[in-house]
């Protein structure tokens, strides 16, 4: 990262958008006040224990968080993806301070249980959120009929700012049962078996759920947050978005740390978290401004009710556009642009398959102390769309090329190949493809990602061939050859067993390609596939989804409630 940016000195790359960290100067906070000690040390990763902690940092987490974390559903693999990964909306709830009979406290209870005094006085020195006093008087409540308030906009407007500062001393307070609540508060009563879901605008949302990263209480995302002028610093009418408020809570600036990039697993959690709060802002914004989207005049729309509508329902349909990006409608557009080149300049002649390379050297110089790429998703992203400008930022693309003078069978050994190279005449590009050939699945590690039903969905091993066969409905069979006939072999490490690999798992590349961008990129001629039309809507397919659930099937449609239930983030 050369450029930096003159209004809040974020470091950036040179093709980066000027604006994606502050707006140009329109976006200004506070910086996060350093975590106080031990936790600094143990966030470091320097020490043994700091790097136990580190390892274990989610749990640690838990330990502390006053809220539970939910979403429609968490993915989890088997070891090989460390990756924080969920499916449908995310939502956090509280519940009450006291748990029920027969129950044992968990997250905010336990900050005011006295049966566990000695964790209770160790967890309340360490967040300085509530004094033990307070604990005791909630325990010697004799009456369930009184609630705790955290105020969504906790400095009340037209009063004055010193009356709203924390207690410095051990005082014990009052809660006024009668003040009014506005929707976003977050209303805690004493014991019930109720839960509260925590509005995403709230400016405790963050505090609340993650501890570790905000030990002091700092506020997050909420909607009193205003813009500036970039040369007065004056406070503007035009209010900062979700987006740009945590674009510029997780950018590295010079001269100012950040320890939440430190943070490994539980800052994975919070980008998705996060993320998720992002995409709810600009979805709701969809949902109830339809009317401006004039959604009656979508033809499919008035043909679902011209044909099999129901009167009842007209007018409640609510429409995701295709401006949205990653939406339905978005990506459909783009695989119906894929068809228009197929029909102007007939069908493709490569389908690549770009994936970011955790080995490039950018990650080598901005990943903090003991860090590996999966634990800065950020920087994975910033870096792979340096590598591929027009792209979405993603680990991988899918693209599809249409050459002028079009491949002939007799070319595609000269273009692309599916065997090892020769260690000695080109080691780099050997070391590329070593590092980069698929599995070994099936019986050699039947735990492999690509296993289903005890096959490899990829199916490999491939047949060794001594010629490239084209001809059938689908991509060539590439040259394999048998080390007896010219082919190469290396050896690598599985499970701490040595395993021979031949040209049986090469995934087929372009030398070209591979050594240019020093990363895993697949090529397959294309030219001889017949069902064009799946290979246009499979590049752009969209993000994953997972559909589950029970609709009334004659309820009107909610294209915003679909994809936000069941898309996927990660």
């Amino acid at each position: 990262m050369t450029k930096l940016c003159l209004h809040c000195r974020a470091l950036k790359f040179q093709k980066e958008a000027p604006g994606m960290c502050c707006s140009n100067g329109k976006i200004s906070l506070l910086p996060l006040t350093e975590p106080p000690e031990p936790l600094l040390t143990y966030v470091a990763g320097v020490t043994r224990e700091s790097k136990q902690f580190l390892q274990h940092i989610r749990k640690y987490n838990s330990c502390f968080q006053m809220t539970s974390f939910g979403a429609t559903n968490i993915v989890r693999y088997n070891n090989f993806m460390p990756t924080f990964k969920v499916q449908g909306q995310v939502y956090h709830q509280i519940g009450t301070l006291l748990p029920v009979s027969k129950e044992d406290p968990q997250f905010l209870q336990i900050y005011f249980m006295d049966n566990v005094e000695k964790e209770i006085d160790r967890r309340c020195a360490f967040t300085q959120l509530f004094g033990p006093r307070f604990q005791i008087r909630i325990g010697e409540c004799k009456s369930d009929d009184f609630k705790l308030i955290i105020r969504a906009d906790k400095t009340p407007s037209n009063e004055h700012e010193r009356r709203f500062n924390a207690s410095i001393a051990p005082e014990v307070a009052a809660v006024i049962v009668g003040t009014e609540i506005t929707r976003r508060d977050i209303v805690i009563s004493r014991r019930n078996q109720t839960k509260q879901r925590i509005a995403e605008t709230h400016r405790s949302y963050d505090t609340l759920q993650y501890p570790i990263l905000f030990p002091r209480g700092e506020d997050g995302y909420h909607l009193e947050l205003y813009q500036t002028h970039p040369v007065t610093s004056a406070a503007t009418t035009k209010k900062v978005s979700c987006m740009d408020f945590y674009a510029y809570r997780i950018m590295i600036r010079v001269e100012q740390s950040n320890h939440i990039l430190n943070c490994r697993h539980v800052f994975q959690q919070f980008i998705v978290d996060m993320y998720a709060k992002v995409e709810s802002e600009r979805l709701n914004y969809i949902r109830y401004n339809q009317s401006k989207l004039r959604v009656e005049d979508y033809i499919h729309l008035r043909d679902a009710i011209a044909n099999d509508g129901t009167i009842g329902n007209i007018g409640q349909t609510v429409i995701l556009p295709a401006s949205y990006t990653g939406s339905p409608r978005h990506m459909q557009e783009y695989a119906q642009d894929s068809l228009t080149y197929v029909r102007r300049y007939g069908r493709p002649d490569l389908f690549i398959t770009f994936t970011c390379n955790p080995s490039w050297c950018e990650f080598k110089y901005l990943l903090l102390r003991g860090q590996q790429p999966s634990d800065r998703h950020d920087l994975t992203a910033r870096v792979f769309k340096q590598k591929l400008i027009r792209k979405r930022g993603l680990p991988h693309a899918h693209i599809l090329i249409w050459l002028v003078e079009k491949i002939v069978p007799t070319q595609i050994d000269d273009i692309i190949t599916a065997e090892l190279p020769n260690a000695e005449e080109d080691p780099e590009l050997f070391e590329i493809v070593k590092k980069k050939s698929h599995g070994p699945c099936g019986g050699h590690n039947p735990q492999s990602p690509c296993m289903k039903d005890g096959k490899c969905t990829k199916k490999y091993p491939r047949q060794l061939l001594q010629e490239t066969q084209t001809g059938g409905d689908g991509y060539p069979l590439y040259r394999r050859r048998k080390p007896d006939d010219g082919g190469y072999t290396t050896t690598i490490k599985i499970n701490n067993v040595d395993f021979e690999v031949d040209n049986r798992w090469i995934v087929p590349y372009s030398p070209i390609l591979s050594k240019s961008f020093n990363a895993h990129i697949n090529v397959e001629s294309c030219n001889s596939v017949k069902s064009i039309k799946y290979i246009c809507k499979y590049v752009n397919k969209g993000s994953e989804m997972g559909i589950f659930g029970i609709a009334n099937p004659n309820a009107p449609v909610n294209e915003i409630e679909q994809f936000h239930s069941n898309g996927t983030l990660y």
